[in-house]
């Protein structure tokens, strides 16, 4: 029997990444899963975004596992867009059990030369994508009287990050909300928590651009990004983890062993928000 059988799971960013860890994890512990991702590149972001190749991929995954998924083009700044997978979502299965707000994304920049639009896509997306998410499903979930929401946070949400003030500003806030949805969901019995990634290998980090950032100069390799890594985190042998983890982690709080959990942040990066700052030991 698997931790969440008999689920429906909404996840968004599904297509690649973290998403997709989320969804063929939610699948292969029983739920069937209703997919978003945009699928459009966005203005102020220099690494390729999911396209429709990377959905169908994880759609075909979900469905290796014998379980059903709903795939939908749709944009986390976009109510009607969420309405709509929402509502596909519970024509197909009858209902919907769990949100994973996962969508976000990640640019670089000082704070003081981020144009304007760079600030604002950031917001949209990483902030107010999660709270119109939340917005989408809550309605159904109150009805139902019955709920897990998990929101992808991240250690930024817990500290600062160099060259990235909007991103913590974004995920520092999505923490608060989280604490919110909770406080306002508890008495109907839903239950709403966030995950604190640390170091994840995505394509959302491993492009040139953070490559480069984390070789300290142009032409970073990989194996400057997993020698960087192994100075970002604590525990022995770990630099950059596998989205799996984060993945694990959401499956803890969406099952029955999180009954009694809500309204907290649970931070998965080897030990780094235990650092005082830079490990100036190897972990490799």
């Amino acid at each position: 029997m698997g931790m969440l059988d008999g689920k429906v799971a909404f996840i968004t960013g599904g297509a690649r990444g973290q998403g997709r860890a989320h969804a063929v994890t939610c699948a292969r512990e029983g739920a069937d899963v209703i997919i978003t991702d945009v699928l459009d590149q966005l203005p102020s972001v220099a690494y390729k975004l999911a396209d429709q190749a990377d959905l169908d991929e994880t759609v075909r995954q979900v469905q290796a596992h014998g379980r059903r998924a709903v795939a939908v083009r749709a944009d986390v700044r976009s109510s009607p867009e969420l309405d709509a997978a929402v509502a596909a979502g519970i024509a197909e299965f009858g209902g919907i059990d769990i949100l994973i707000a996962n969508a976000g994304i990640w640019t670089l920049g000082s704070f003081w030369e981020l144009p304007d639009e760079q600030w604002e896509e950031m917001i949209a997306v990483n902030l107010t994508g999660v709270w119109k998410s939340a917005r989408a499903v809550a309605p159904h979930m109150i009805e139902r009287r019955a709920g897990s929401i998990v929101v992808i946070a991240s250690v930024n949400g817990l500290e600062a990050g160099q060259y990235t003030a909007h991103y913590v500003a974004a995920k520092h806030g999505v923490i608060g909300l989280m604490k919110n949805i909770a406080l306002e969901l508890a008495p109907y019995g839903i239950r709403c928590n966030a995950i604190s990634p640390g170091a994840i290998k995505t394509p959302m980090t491993s492009h040139q651009g953070a490559l480069d950032m984390f070789a300290g100069h142009p032409g970073g390799t990989e194996d400057d990004m997993t020698q960087a890594g192994h100075h970002y985190t604590l525990l022995k042998g770990t630099s950059f983890l596998d989205p799996q983890v984060i993945a694990d982690a959401a499956l803890y709080l969406n099952s029955d062993l999180a009954a009694a959990v809500t309204g907290v942040t649970l931070p998965v990066d080897a030990g780094h928000l235990t650092l005082s700052g830079y490990n100036p030991v190897s972990t490799g």
